[in-house]
């Protein structure tokens, strides 16, 4: 099964959305017949941990929205995940996600890195008004790929994990950063074919 998340603020003009589409379109025609589940963020964000939740989970004791993410996730052999960059990190409503399904009954052995739900693959595709790409003036300031890969890593889905950035997004849209037209429009192709090229893998 594809569990396939947005979590951009936009319905309409998204990057993030627009590439995780072509994944999942990609996805289900290499994967006739295989399950299917959308949960859109950005439009239906969940609630934020609270107290009394936080308390729960410090007893071992999981919500019901705790077990109905937790579902959602234990039956995917997918997880495609389309997070926009919002002040060089990801989305808040990524970020409840997981701390939603970071379960103690998910947490990964120190030893061997891998848990419950170890196995399973992970794309995740970006979406960055500037570039973050190695040597540019901004690589310091990505702390999406490195905190996911950590976040990840503690429920042993680091294994199998993938990244499709498209960059430079914000240069149809900023008058200053009109000269990276170009850039913006091969980022996002190149960005679209490597989703499907690994929706078909």
């Amino acid at each position: 099964m594809l569990l396939h998340i947005d979590t951009s603020l936009r319905t309409e003009g998204s990057v993030s959305r627009e590439v995780t589409a072509a994944f999942a379109e990609a996805w289900r025609e290499a994967h006739p017949g295989a399950g299917y589940a959308y949960r859109d963020l950005g439009v239906d964000p969940l609630p934020h941990l609270d107290a009394a939740a936080l308390a729960s989970r410090m007893r071992g004791e999981e919500s019901p929205l705790a077990r109905e993410l937790g579902a959602e996730l234990e039956a995917a052999d997918t997880v495609l995940l389309g997070t926009p960059m919002y002040n060089f990190t990801i989305t808040s409503s990524l970020k409840a996600w997981l701390d939603w399904v970071t379960q103690s009954s998910y947490m990964a052995d120190r030893e061997t890195g891998r848990g419950a739900l170890s196995g399973k693959r992970v794309v995740v595709v970006t979406a960055r008004g500037g570039s973050y790409a190695p040597g540019t003036p901004r690589e310091g300031f990505d702390f999406q790929e490195p905190y996911l890969k950590a976040a990840f890593s503690l429920i042993g889905l680091h294994h199998d994990l993938e990244f499709v950035h498209a960059e430079m997004t914000n240069a149809n849209l900023v008058p200053d950063l009109a000269q990276f037209k170009d850039l913006a429009a091969t980022s996002l192709a190149e960005a679209h074919r490597n989703a499907r090229t690994l929706a078909a893998a």
